[in-house]
């Protein structure tokens, strides 16, 4: 139990800022939205690029998180070796590759529909580039227990971005001002802009995460680097594949949309900006694991670890549940968001909230593979998913649009999690309560079918009255079933008096 407060503690803390992150990184889409109009195509050049940006930085750091602490844990290893090697492997394979981009910039923006705009390639791999070099530095605050430092940097990151947003994109020209010289009549503001903010904050951060980088000392153990490398590569298909099941919706759709370019990008700036409500569920999943990886391989030799991962699935999955039906119920405030304009994409937020609740039942499940040394496994796996989206992306979008995108996800993730569940059992078994999590998803469909009901033939105030009932009802099952509230903190030692 003491083992679990601490995941549930640094869960907190990553996931506060996580979410506070993404809250105030939600303020982006109505003033993107408002700047650059839907029907324009802007924020759907936004919603693509970033997709490539997903892709990049997962190659560039090619799997290095995982197994850095995989290795910082490992007996035999020099942790001070594996830190440095990591980031020297890293730094380089960012710089040479950036050098390879620009070298190469025209041919790369053609290919990628963006011929006109070679600058939109440049600052976001350039960007990415830093990215890459920094998700190391925050691995081993990770590594370190700091997490407080760690969800400094994160949030100060976005307000910066939300900052230099507003007054870039609003408050200069509402004031007439062209940040880069005279204002004129013909003077409009490009997406570019958005990207060039991106750079700049991620150079801030860089800057901020001078001490865990700069003090490292870059020295290279070229029989670490062969150890880690033979443990990482599959982790990189994996995380490819992975990726994929979530940015190549987005990278595919303009290709077989059927319609012009820029009726495609409208389209797919429409649900790239709805997807950003289901997007809490991002938030959850990635905060449980910034906490859980470290959690797991520093758990590993103990003789109840199989016990404990079976619970923590349990109660990830619980309160992913209650996150959705939160989300569900009160869509209908959620929803502003938003501009109006894009609201009749609201209908994929459901979709993609139960697929992402199986992407982190997934990445619950995949550390029978990295602890056996069985990291091909995770290449299997995703490398299916990805095959499953491509395929149902491709034979849909030209009929069903974006909703075509959302069903893909659900599959991709539906497919990778139930194979991983099953051959999982078959090398590392673990007893995880089935029949309780069954319960528990059954109950929540039903209560969710409810709401569908309310939301759809009821007032807006009498639909989120019932809508409250029904997140009651599950709040009071899971305090009866599985969090008794004596045993909570502070509340538990009110009730014993």
């Amino acid at each position: 139990m003491a083992n679990l407060k601490g995941l549930a503690k640094d869960t907190a803390i990553y996931g506060l800022s996580s979410i506070v992150a993404r809250f105030i990184n939600y303020l982006l889409v109505p003033i993107q939205t408002a700047r650059f109009a839907a029907s324009g195509g802007e924020y759907g050049v936004i919603t693509n690029v970033y997709a490539y940006v997903s892709l990049l930085i997962i190659l560039l750091t090619f799997g290095m998180e995982t197994t850095f602490f995989r290795y910082m844990s490992k007996e035999g290893e020099n942790p001070k070796k594996v830190y440095s090697t990591t980031l020297t492997m890293v730094g380089f394979t960012s710089l040479l590759s950036s050098l390879v981009v620009f070298l190469l910039i025209h041919p790369i923006a053609s290919a990628v529909g963006y011929a006109n705009h070679p600058e939109y390639v440049g600052v976001m791999f350039l960007t990415v580039a830093i990215d890459a070099f920094m998700a190391i530095p925050f691995a081993y605050l990770r590594y370190l227990h700091r997490p407080i430092k760690f969800a400094f940097l994160k949030v100060l990151n976005i307000l910066l971005n939300i900052a230099l947003n507003i007054l870039y994109l609003i408050v200069l020209p509402s004031l007439r001002l062209n940040p880069f010289g005279i204002y004129d009549d013909q003077f409009t503001l490009d997406v570019a802009f958005v990207f060039y903010i991106n750079l700049v904050c991620t150079i801030v951060t860089l800057l901020l995460l001078w001490k865990e980088w700069g003090t490292a000392g870059f020295t290279f153990d070229g029989k670490v680097c062969r150890r880690m490398l033979s443990y990482t590569w599959p982790l990189l298909v994996m995380g490819l594949a992975g990726q994929l099941n979530q940015a190549a919706s987005q990278i595919l759709f303009p290709y077989f949309y059927d319609g012009s370019q820029q009726e495609a990008l409208a389209q797919l700036g429409i649900y790239g900006a709805c997807i950003k409500i289901a997007m809490i569920m991002v938030m959850i999943t990635q905060a449980f694991r910034f906490a859980y990886e470290p959690f797991v391989f520093g758990k590993s030799k103990d003789k109840d670890n199989r016990e404990t991962y079976a619970q923590v699935m349990k109660y990830y999955i619980i309160f992913t549940l209650l996150a959705f039906l939160v989300v569900m119920g009160y869509l209908d405030i959620l929803k502003y968001v938003i501009d109006e304009s894009y609201w009749e994409g609201l209908r994929v937020v459901p979709i993609v909230m139960v697929a992402e609740i199986m992407f982190g039942v997934f990445f619950n499940l995949s550390f029978w593979y990295k602890l056996t040394d069985r990291t091909i496994w995770g290449a299997y796996f995703s490398g299916i998913g990805a095959v499953v989206l491509i395929v149902v992306d491709i034979l849909l979008i030209p009929q069903f649009s974006y909703m075509a995108c959302a069903w893909a996800g659900f599959a991709a993730y539906a497919t990778s999690m139930l194979f991983s569940y099953f051959i999982g059992q078959r090398y590392y078994p673990i007893s995880y309560p089935i029949g309780q999590i069954t319960i528990y998803v059954v109950f929540a469909t039903l209560l969710f079918m409810g709401m569908y009901y309310a939301n759809s033939s009821l007032p807006v105030w009498a639909a989120l009255s019932v809508n409250t009932l029904l997140i009651a009802a599950f709040v009071v099952y899971i305090i009866r079933k599985d969090m008794p509230l004596s045993s909570l903190p502070i509340i538990g030692k009110k009730l014993k008096k």
